[in-house]
């Protein structure tokens, strides 16, 4: 089933070149001093059971900057002889645990592929992190993921020996540089924008996949594995985040991850599930009837957080802040329940944070910003204010409304008792119209009425 859907896919990408990763590392290094250290480490592999991991993810900034994936990896950036060196330490080559594992790249293909000027063996990193430290001022590193190293800097920190005595030798301050990376990941190139367009075209197919297959007592794990599935059928490393697949009354809760119920013909559906592709991350929602057609009441609903949603997509544009989306989504949404009788307050009245009928239906944000992470890096109001969009910045539009029967806070409409629907797209932000990264995804109440059930 899934065959004629792959070969309708664009031609995969070119991975991310070293050229850029070469200039991302300028950028990052401009921002310091000579005398500053930068380690940036890879995140630990975590055990599932006895001597079984999870499948392994690299850190998202290690990522950006030299595009290394494999566990026990460190990153060093250092000043010597009136340069900047970038220094990797890397699991070395080992026939045995190859022969269990997989091949390795070792020292000599880090130095040889990747953007770096140094590779060692991870073996080695401490030896080598203490007599670079001697030589540092400034410590830039996120504590919390390498226990080793952020033991070996704060005792660098704190030592108080004759040497540094002498010599004023030794770092003296600690300092997180994933700010400042945020920054340079915030606005994304064309090659990552290329990457994210991939992500986003197999997870539209594999959506539209499942709308095709639904049908009247098809479970919900069922229906999540046509997704992952064409996940790692259309080149992808899998999903991004847990699939959220919800019917009835599962699709009123916003991160159900549960998946085991089996769906009903008047049910609506609701999906949020996206596929990662070099790390970067696609993140859509769609929600429709497993019988294929909506009943007036669920067509009611989606027409209004439909219109929300292009109303909130065309917003954003270059120099619009971040918040914009969501307002005037919120906004769409109130008018929309008063036209329905849902909401019995004026539009003013119904957006109040405290007291507005809306909350009781939309208890989410519109959207947040999608990169390496799907709820990716980024400050949202860096001098207090929202931030102000900017050609390169991905973020995600998502506006919904969620009738919860089984809610005992709320006294749910009858006509819409159990109708969970969301619509999600992920939107780069251009000089010019939004484009839509999601947009071959069925969203119209036409199109998804086609074309559920129709395998």
């Amino acid at each position: 089933m899934f065959d004629a859907a792959f070969e309708a896919l664009p031609e995969k990408p070119r991975a991310i070149s070293k050229e850029l990763y070469r200039e991302r590392q300028k950028r990052l290094l401009s921002q310091f001093d000579v005398g500053d250290l930068v380690i940036i480490s890879s995140l630990p592999e975590a055990t599932r059971s006895n001597d079984v991991h999870y499948p392994y993810r690299s850190s998202s900034d290690m990522l950006y900057m030299c595009g290394w994936t494999d566990p026990e990896a460190t990153l060093m950036f250092y000043h010597e002889d009136g340069q900047w060196i970038s220094h990797i330490f890397v699991q070395p080559k080992d026939t045995l645990m190859e022969i269990w594992e997989g091949r390795r790249h070792g020292v000599e293909g880090a130095l040889k592929d990747w953007a770096v000027d140094k590779a060692d063996s991870s073996e080695e990193v401490l030896s080598h992190l203490d007599r670079i430290l001697e030589s540092s001022v400034r410590v830039h590193v996120r504590t919390g993921i390498n226990p080793d190293i952020d033991a070996l800097v704060m005792t660098a920190v704190k030592k108080r020996d004759r040497k540094r005595q002498h010599f004023g030798s030794g770092p003296i301050s600690v300092e997180d540089p994933s700010r400042r990376i945020a920054e340079m990941r915030l606005r994304k190139s064309d090659e990552e924008i290329q990457q994210m367009r991939y992500a986003a075209e197999v997870s539209s197919k594999a959506h539209e996949l499942a709308m095709a297959a639904s049908k009247d007592g098809i479970h919900e794990f069922q229906i999540q594995s046509i997704i992952e599935g064409f996940f790692v059928y259309g080149g992808t490393s899998g999903w991004a985040y847990p699939s959220i697949v919800g019917c009835g009354e599962n699709a009123t809760i916003l991160h159900y991850t549960v998946n085991n119920s089996p769906c009903q013909s008047d049910e609506i559906i609701l999906i949020d599930a996206g596929a990662e592709y070099e790390g970067y991350a696609a993140d859509i929602t769609r929600s429709w009837p497993i019988g294929g057609v909506f009943s007036d009441a669920q067509k009611e609903i989606y027409e209004v957080v439909l219109d929300a949603q292009e109303k909130a997509i065309d917003v954003c544009r270059v120099g619009n802040p971040y918040n914009m989306p969501h307002e005037v989504a919120c906004r769409a949404l109130a008018e929309g329940l008063i036209r329905l009788g849902v909401i019995s307050q004026s539009v003013e009245e119904a957006l109040d944070m405290e007291s507005g009928e809306l909350r009781r239906w939309y208890m989410h944000n519109t959207g947040h910003w999608l990169g390496l992470d799907v709820h990716d890096v980024g400050t949202y109001k860096p001098d207090g204010s929202p931030r102000l969009l900017e050609a390169g910045m991905v973020l995600t539009v998502e506006p919904g409304l969620y009738f919860g029967a089984w809610r005992p806070d709320v006294d749910c409409p009858e006509r819409y008792a159990n109708i969970g629907i969301r619509i999600e797209d992920d939107v780069l932000v251009t000089d010019g119209d939004p484009d839509v990264l999601t947009g071959s995804c069925p969203k119209t109440i036409d199109d998804i009425e086609r074309i559920v059930g129709s395998l």
